[in-house]
């Protein structure tokens, strides 16, 4: 009886310890099957912008080099499962002691050839205090489309709620997080 109860247990460990090792091993392939791309650009906020206004600036096309970045990491568009926006940084290069307190909201939005336009960072509130540098908020939006194309341009609604005297160049980096099955996996 007892020969038998240990088989018994012995056979119910094997099993957990393949359950286990099973999916850490799926999640150690799905890890190597996530990258990240990131694409800088840059707007100007040209002084005198009206107060409490909502204003618009569009950066010039950014090309996505996809089809290479996608090869560099052993895959392709067609294995593509995912695309979502890991973080949009923008800090302002001119003038140096520029800071953003001078913005009241911004939002981000994403556009590419033949699809519309998406929201997919904001910040509602941008605090006075919050220096050159801002994070925004992010969408959990899967923008695997617009990152297949080969260019994507970004565009710029913001709020001031101060007069600015000399025109503000802000750098935009964007980081997405690619989810893709690599080539023989």
């Amino acid at each position: 009886y007892c020969l038998d109860e240990m088989k018994q247990k012995l056979k119910y460990l094997l099993i957990l310890g393949l359950i286990i090792f099973t999916q850490s091993g799926c999640e150690k392939i799905n890890q190597l099957t996530v990258f990240d791309l990131d694409y800088d650009s840059q707007v100007v906020i040209e002084s005198l912008i009206g107060i409490n206004l909502p204003f618009n600036l569009a950066t010039p096309e950014i090309e996505t080099n996809s089809e290479s970045s996608f090869e560099i990491n052993d895959t392709r568009k067609d294995l593509i499962e995912e695309v979502t926006l890991k973080q949009i940084k923008l800090e302002i290069s001119d003038p140096i002691d520029g800071d953003f307190s001078f913005l009241e909201s911004i939002k981000i939005y994403i556009s590419s050839e033949n699809l519309e336009e998406k929201l997919i960072a904001w910040n509602e509130a941008v605090d006075p205090e919050a220096g050159n540098i801002i994070i925004l908020e992010t969408s959990n939006d899967d923008l695997q489309e617009y990152v297949k194309n080969d260019q994507i341009a970004l565009r710029v609604n913001a709020v001031t709620d101060k007069l600015l005297l000399t025109d503000y160049t802000i750098d935009i980096n964007s980081i997405f997080t690619i989810d893709a099955r690599i080539l023989g996996i």
